[in-house]
Parts: structure tokens; sequence; C-alpha cells
């Protein structure tokens, strides 16, 4: 039964996670069979919740934000919402799906940090970890299907374990450690807050104070804990989501360039080529052509989520 629906949108088609009755849940596991045929889709897209895929079998190609890496067994692929991605040339996918929305992990914010680091590139191997990664999703998998007492709060412990194990695939679990306790507690609360409306529709086109305000402080005071949480400015986090989302853009749809600098948040589409240009060494156009011709170019596949991101 299909978990994914799609709807079409002016820009990218956009999936939505629809979990049917007897789970009241925003959360589903299975395989890319029971999961649907949109799990294995060929077409870039985008989703609204978040997707979780350990692969174990197959062969093609994982595209992330325009980065593609081989489908590699075992190997686990994490996408965010508003992330574009797809399946190039890929036969026989097998694996566990897990698919959910931010609702879902209410009760560990600071998962959907991780996620966005994990969401990095397109795979990652598993190492040591893909023995008790498979064992856990099996677990998982069982809680879903057979609905005892207290399954929702089993699988939302499993899943918050689940992140914890991927996030050892990339020898980390998060971004610099420069002020102990509750002051990097803070800041790393606030960082995540920061990314998550960062990644609204929209959200790239945003000043620094708006963000300020919205999350209820002073410009300066936010600046220094995101700096303090992540290394980088809000400014350069912005300009990054700016050019990425123009990237994805630019290759995903016919838009015109004037049309992609509004939804970026630029007025002036002269402004926004020269914007384009500084961050990527390309113009609009020439990334267009050279996006629909090889995506392992790496002046394409420069800009994508940054693993010290928010």
């Amino acid at each position: 039964m299909d978990r994914i629906r799609n709807t079409a949108l002016p820009d990218l088609p956009l999936h939505h996670l629809d979990v049917p009755l007897p789970h009241l849940l925003p959360f589903a596991i299975g395989t890319f069979d029971t999961i649907g045929p949109l799990s294995r889709a060929a077409f870039p897209h985008r989703h609204t919740f978040y997707e979780i895929v350990y692969l174990t079998g197959g062969s093609g190609a994982h595209v992330l934000d325009l980065v593609r890496r081989p489908v590699e067994p075992p190997q686990l692929c994490v996408i965010t919402p508003g992330q574009v991605h797809h399946w190039a040339e890929a036969d026989g996918l097998t694996g566990h799906v897990v698919l959910f929305n931010e609702d879902f992990l209410l009760p560990h914010a600071d998962d959907a940090s991780a996620l966005r680091a994990l969401a990095g590139l397109p795979g990652h191997p598993v190492g040591d970890q893909a023995a008790p990664i498979a064992a856990l999703l099996a677990d998982m998998g069982g809680e879903y299907r057979e609905l005892r007492s207290g399954y929702q709060n089993v699988l939302r412990a499993c899943l918050h374990i689940l992140i914890a194990r991927a996030s050892r695939t990339r020898g980390r679990t998060g971004g610099p450690a420069d002020a102990p306790g509750p002051a990097r507690d803070r800041a790393a609360e606030l960082a995540s807050a920061f990314g998550r409306l960062l990644c609204e529709p929209g959200g790239a086109g945003r000043p620094v104070g708006w963000y300020a305000r919205e999350l209820g402080m002073s410009a300066g005071h936010f600046q220094t804990l995101v700096r303090r949480a992540t290394g980088r400015s809000p400014g350069s986090l912005i300009r990054q989501q700016q050019t990425l989302e123009a990237k994805r853009l630019l290759s995903g749809t016919q838009m015109t360039v004037r049309q992609i600098a509004g939804l970026t948040g630029f007025s002036d589409p002269a402004y926004f080529c020269r914007f384009f240009r500084r961050e990527t060494g390309m113009s609009p156009g020439e990334f267009r052509s050279r996006a629909g011709r090889n995506h392992h170019d790496p002046r394409i596949e420069s800009i994508a989520a940054h693993p010290d991101g928010p």
C-alpha cells in the first residue's frame, strides 16, 4: 500500500506522507515494495517529510541535491524535507524505508540537526553499524506491524537510537564543541531552530534580522549563538541555502531566471546572476546547461547540505 502521495507544484513534484489506519502516527516503515512505487521514484522531487533508507541490495545511483553516489549496499541514505532527490538507473533496490514527519521527532528535538548533517551526502557506508542497524530496523518493523501495547513509544525510542547509530557512520555526532554545558545546549537548540526555518519554502530569501526576531533575540546574540554552534555566520548559511535552492530550481524545473531569483529572495535578476556566479563560478544559464549534461561535474556538485550546517 502506498505511503507516499505526489502533488504537482509549479517547481518540483512534492511528496507527502499518507499513513493509513490503524496507524495514526506521522510515521511509516516498510520495504520499497510495501511503501509503494514512489519510494523508487526516478524523477527529481521533494519531500515534506524525513526519509531514512537502509539499502541492502540493488544497483544504480542515488542523486541528492545534484550529488550522485553509486548504490553500494549496505548503505544508509537520509533525505530531509525540502531536499531534491531521485534514484537513477536503479534496479532491484531492497532494504528498509523509514518515513516520518517533524512531529515524530518532538521528544528528541536535537535529532533534526543530526538528520540534516547526515543528509549532506547521498549515501553513507555503514561499516560496523550494519548489524545493529539491521536488527533495530527489523524490531521497528515488527512493532509497526503488530501494534502491541505502547508501540508508539517504542518506535520513537528506536528512531532516536537509529539516528544516533547513523551518526556514527559519519564519525561524528555534532558540530563545534567550543562551549560546555548549558551554553552549548542553548546554541545547539537555536541553530537547530534556525536550520528548520531556513529549509522552509522561501526561507532562503529572509534576512538575518528576520530569523533573530522570529526566534526572540537580538541580531547580535543570534549571530553569536549560531556561530558558536556551527562555526559559521548566519549570513553565510543563508547564502549557502540560497545557492542550493537556486541550483535545485535551475536543474529540476524550466522556470525562468527571473522566477528563480524571486523565489530565492532576489528582487533584481541581474543581482541574482552576479550572486550566483560569485558563489558557483558559473552563470545560471551555464549551470543549467551543465547540470543537464553531467552530474559528475565537481562545480555542479559543489554546493550541497554542508556537514557543519545547522
